[in-house]
């Protein structure tokens, strides 16, 4: 392979390795977080888990889907124990499992409780972006 095939074949996957980064992100909960990419003014969503809900477990799934799917970009899914984060389940009054919350920066766009249609959740984390 000559030296112009060989960047090309490099620059081709950074520019994937570049789309997959900006895709949906899930990643587990932390305070620091989402305060920094709520004081960003980023896209953002909290997602209320248990790892006993079988709705949590469907949720996730459907999360999955969309992330392998490269939708979403620029979004983060934080996952938050539902069993664990009691300030945080105070703070925005979420009183079961299985609740997302939207957020665009620290603006509160979305909430939806036991939803596990894909297509459902794209809808309401679009709505950050």
């Amino acid at each position: 392979m000559n030296r112009r095939s060989l960047a090309a074949v490099l620059a081709v996957s950074l520019l994937g390795m570049a789309s997959v980064a900006q895709a949906l992100e899930v990643r587990p909960f932390d305070g620091a977080t989402l305060a920094s990419l709520q004081g960003a003014g980023k896209p953002v969503a909290v997602h209320f888990h248990a790892d006993w809900c079988p709705t949590c477990v469907n949720q996730s799934r459907s999360l999955d889907q969309l992330k392998a799917g490269g939708q979403l970009q620029g979004m983060t899914v934080l996952v938050a124990d539902y069993d664990k984060e009691k300030d945080l389940k105070r703070q925005h009054k979420v009183r079961s499992q299985s609740v997302l919350i939207v957020f665009k920066g620290s603006t509160e766009v979305a909430r939806s409780a036991g939803e596990t249609k894909p297509e459902q959740l794209r809808q309401a984390l679009a709505k950050a972006l």
